[in-house]
């Protein structure tokens, strides 16, 4: 799924079709990998009465972590290179930010479905802070498809180590929270 999404963002028309390079993709799947922890890590301290309020959070987070992060790597390059971005250069980057925006949006729809009545708060809080779990541990299975690797043991039990890091510290949130 993430591979799916790191491709569409590719696409995106701000600097041409099928343009990535290896820094491309690695900025991509850096903004990736903190947008979900960000999510997760904003999705917890909401308590199960405060649905709205956790769409605002999430939402919050990732749209002010999303200027923070394309302002930082706009004035990282301009360093790198000694001199301002140009043109294509703020697009380039304004793609390469994008996973950190993405990455609130279906754990967002899973809670406004708690908006309008079709779930129980507390279920959809646990079911986005799961999808963001689920998402984080298959990380490894991304990066191994970026750099068109095979999928090994190492990956698996890599995916499971990230995965269970995650669900521990959603399973503290529920148990020190509720």
């Amino acid at each position: 799924m993430e591979g799916r999404f790191l491709r569409l963002i590719d696409s995106l028309p701000f600097q041409g079709r099928g343009t990535s390079t290896p820094e491309d993709m690695s900025s991509r799947i850096s903004a990736l990998i903190y947008g979900n922890i960000l999510v997760l890590a904003a999705l917890i301290p909401v308590t199960h009465s405060q649905d709205r309020f956790g769409i605002a959070v999430i939402v919050g987070a990732a749209v002010t972590t999303f200027i923070a992060h394309y302002f930082a790597e706009l004035v990282g390059r301009a360093v790198r290179q000694g001199t301002v971005a140009d043109h294509q250069i703020r697009m380039s980057e304004l793609r390469d930010s994008l996973p950190i925006l993405f990455a609130a949006v279906i754990p967002s729809l899973i809670l406004a479905l708690a908006v309008f009545g079709l779930l129980q708060p507390r279920t959809a809080q646990l079911i986005a802070e799961l999808f963001m779990v689920l998402r984080i541990a298959t990380i490894s299975y991304v990066i191994d498809r970026i750099r068109d690797e095979r999928v090994t043991a190492k990956t698996h039990w890599t995916a499971l180590a990230v995965g269970g890091v995650s669900l521990a510290i959603v399973g503290l949130k529920v148990a020190l929270g509720h």
